[in-house]
């Protein structure tokens, strides 16, 4: 029911949406006169607003063919390392680069956007290292016959990529995998694994989701997880390849990541507006930058949404200590060979101050110079990762960290 009111929505839209597209189309190709006739470029102005607000966003590329380094563009070329039903393992390697030994996997997160999500993150390491990253699969487009995802499969398939790519790793989680990555490290730590990661690093992870909880915490603790499967998941209907499967849809997780702020989204839409009417050409392109991937979302697969939920955030196993996985204890404190860094925005409202630093209390059989924490003033949940404090901030400590 759900799906058929938002692809209803979808094509009810899609008309306004062309008449906007060909409007600004007559205008342009009129030039001048069409200025003359409409009023300068108001006209164009409201039609431009118009298409990208009733825009359908797909999956966006990531747009990394080039990486800035000691000022000179360096050819970039991305490669399918491994697939799997759910996610395919993509590298992003450097041309003319001394091979530089250590090497980068970026965990992305699966809750709802796209891996494109951490395309910032990608390029600033790009400068420094090779890079590998987990492009997760929108459960939609996944045929039924390929099975299920849940929680343990998160596991399972962190660990292959971590087997895959070799001991000279660091490994960085970006959000909602910092419990799933721990897990799959203790594991590999406990089994001697020779591939165990050199270092692990949380980027605003609810590794205690009890510590100082934020809205979206809340709300998954005041709900049963009776009501979220009866009310969040829908099936995919025909003619998706993944047609009869379970899911939580993303424009659901779009809806609810919306109205968490929905007064900065409109101050966002707002100033998009202005800047659009007064010809702040760098200002509205950075909006839409933004926005093409935030608005930009994928479904999870029921098991998968239903027991994040139920185990990392109604029971949070990960902190208290009963995690298991395919009925294995899991330990933090059994790994004694990947150093651990957590990074936190003072600002987070997605993941609270000290959800993230947890895992220090936790991975006990680190030493205190195996350890670093990196709290960025006034950043948010997206900030930690991506803009100009992750640039210009939080990278350098991250490579410090990662070259010490």
């Amino acid at each position: 029911m759900l799906y058929s009111l938002y692809h209803s929505n979808q094509h009810s839209v899609s008309a306004l949406r062309q008449s906007a597209v060909l409007t600004r189309s007559l205008v342009n190709t009129m030039g001048s006169q069409g200025e003359g006739l409409f009023g300068s470029n108001a006209l164009n102005s409201n039609m431009e607003y118009i298409e990208f607000v009733t825009k359908r966003f797909d999956k966006p590329d990531y747009e990394i063919s080039t990486v800035v380094i000691d000022g000179s563009d360096v050819p970039v070329t991305e490669s399918l390392e491994m697939h799997k039903p759910f996610c395919k393992l993509l590298s992003f390697k450097r041309s003319g680069i001394k091979q530089v030994k250590e090497k980068v996997l970026i965990v992305a997160p699966m809750s709802g956007h796209y891996a494109t999500l951490v395309r910032d993150t990608i390029k600033r390491m790009l400068q420094h290292y090779d890079v590998y990253v987990t492009d997760w699969i929108d459960a939609s487009q996944v045929p039924a016959e390929d099975g299920d995802f849940d929680l343990d499969d998160y596991v399972d398939y962190c660990r292959e990529f971590m087997q895959k790519l070799g001991p000279d790793l660091h490994v960085l989680a970006v959000c909602q995998p910092g419990p799933p990555v721990l897990a799959a490290i203790a594991l590999m730590s406990e089994d001697d694994d020779p591939n165990v990661p050199k270092s692990m690093v949380f980027f605003g992870s609810p590794i205690d989701p009890r510590i100082s909880p934020t809205e979206p915490n809340l709300l998954a603790m005041k709900h049963t997880l009776r009501q979220f499967e009866k009310n969040a998941i829908c099936t995919v209907p025909h003619p998706n390849p993944g047609a009869g499967r379970q899911v939580y849809p993303g424009f659901m997780q779009l809806t609810a990541f919306v109205s968490m702020n929905p007064d900065r989204h409109r101050q966002a839409y707002a100033k998009y507006y202005s800047d659009l009417m007064n010809g702040n050409e760098e200002e509205a392109r950075a909006h839409e930058d933004f926005y093409t991937n935030y608005n930009a979302v994928m479904d999870m697969s029921a098991e998968f949404y239903l027991q994040t939920i139920d185990r990392i955030f109604h029971k949070a196993e990960i902190a208290v200590g009963t995690m298991t996985h395919r009925g294995r204890a899991v330990d933090p404190g059994a790994i004694s060979k990947t150093r651990l860094m957590t990074i936190e925005g003072e600002k987070d409202d997605v993941t609270g101050r000290g959800q993230t630093r947890a895992a220090h209390g936790l991975c006990t059989g680190l030493s205190p110079k195996q350890r670093m924490h990196h709290e960025q003033p006034s950043a948010g949940h997206y900030g930690v990762f991506s803009g100009r404090q992750w640039r210009n901030d939080i990278a350098p400590a991250l490579v410090d960290f990662i070259s010490s």
